[in-house]
């Protein structure tokens, strides 16, 4: 079965001042559809490249990203661009943006706007992902500028799960000052992807935010280096695969 993400031998290369730093070593990994992968690492390990790359937004200096047995490098910029739009989510605290003045339920709706539904349509399945993810409809019609941190995560969650991606790329999900607030989000991602059968790939420095996914791996200096078997992964010479049937060792 051709995995719906795969890594093969990737390398990433990015300035640093006057010279260049390598930021991803040779990293193989293969994930299948709807199954969870945490990835632990500390700041400037390289786990952020890892999930620029897995979501197409930048491409490798050297190895193979395939989605869905497609090389992306091998796209063009705007099929790339509509795999984002569609098949791949992507999400991130440093990537929020809001228009001024706009509404909570408008900012989620304006997500599915290349997906042929009416704004109309939009809001509607807008208000019902919102309402998921524990944003009421009252909250729905706060201005998506003035959220706190905690409420400005659920939207984006929201605004990723709207679009029903097959693939769902977080760079640490919850950057949440209360820890109780953090634990509730965790589970609510944990049990929106399964639900929709999503994959999932999440990037963090804290384990707290992986606990409960199916697979979790580490990355230090660019290198996935430790991969933890869970009855649903295989370690294969060279690569690393989530989702497949662990054999009878």
């Amino acid at each position: 079965m051709t995995p719906l993400l795969s890594f093969l031998n990737v390398s990433k290369r990015c300035a640093d001042g006057g010279r260049e730093i390598l930021v991803l070593d040779r990293a193989c990994l293969d994930i299948d559809a709807g199954v969870s992968v945490g990835v632990y690492g500390a700041r400037r390990s390289g786990k952020s490249t890892l999930l620029r790359l897995a979501a197409g937004i930048a491409l490798p200096d050297s190895g193979t990203v395939s989605f869905d047995g497609a090389d992306m490098a091998q796209m063009s910029a705007a099929a790339r661009s509509r795999l984002l739009r569609s098949a791949i989510a992507f999400m991130s605290a440093d990537d929020w943006r809001a228009n001024a003045g706009e509404s909570v339920v408008d900012h989620v709706a304006t997500a599915l706007g290349s997906e042929g539904l009416t704004m109309r349509e939009a809001r509607h399945r807008a208000l019902r992902v919102l309402d998921q993810v524990g944003v009421g409809a009252a909250g729905a019609q706060e201005t998506a500028s003035s959220l706190s941190l905690t409420e400005r995560t659920k939207v984006m969650l929201a605004r990723a799960l709207a679009r029903e991606p097959r693939l769902l790329v977080l760079d640490e999900p919850a950057q949440m000052p209360n820890l109780s607030d953090r634990d509730r989000f965790y589970a609510l991602l944990r049990s929106a992807t399964r639900e929709r059968g999503m994959a999932l790939l999440v990037a963090s420095e804290e384990m707290a935010a992986l606990q409960g996914l199916g697979v979790l791996m580490s990355i230090s200096d660019g290198e996935l280096c430790s991969t933890e078997e869970r009855g649903t992964v295989v370690q294969m010479p060279g690569r690393r695969r989530a989702g497949a049937e662990r054999p009878g060792w």
